[in-house]
């Protein structure tokens, strides 16, 4: 009996792998076992850079939190420090959209903190 291979099913799945390495450099981009180590590589990328870029926010955050309280006459940790002590939960994305977009209110809340 003749071996059976299933081709759709193959092309299918280099057509998918060449699809993901569209516009990557060189043989990159068009030759299929080398796209192939090319696109696992900028997935491994992916999943990790997904899990960084929620650090890299969480510390952009906490620098214009910071900015703000220093012109306030604070420090990011004494601040806080302070809403905790107040059981005031406003978290950090929202007290740095706060103080970039509203200063204003920010130091308000700064105000209520520290007294």
């Amino acid at each position: 009996m003749p071996r059976s291979v299933n081709h759709a099913a193959s092309k299918a799945k280099r057509k998918k792998v060449l699809k993901m390495a569209k516009g990557y450099w060189g043989a990159r981009g068009n030759v299929y076992t080398i796209a192939k180590t090319a696109v696992e590589k900028g997935l491994q990328h992916a999943y990790r850079d997904r899990k960084l870029k929620k650090r890299e926010y969480r510390s952009l955050w906490i620098i214009r939190i910071n900015a703000a309280a220093r012109l306030n006459g604070t420090t990011y940790s004494r601040l806080i420090s302070a809403l905790n002590k107040k059981g005031i939960t406003i978290n950090r994305k929202l007290l740095a959209s706060m103080a970039v977009e509203n200063p204003q209110a920010f130091s308000d809340i700064v105000k209520f903190a520290i007294n």
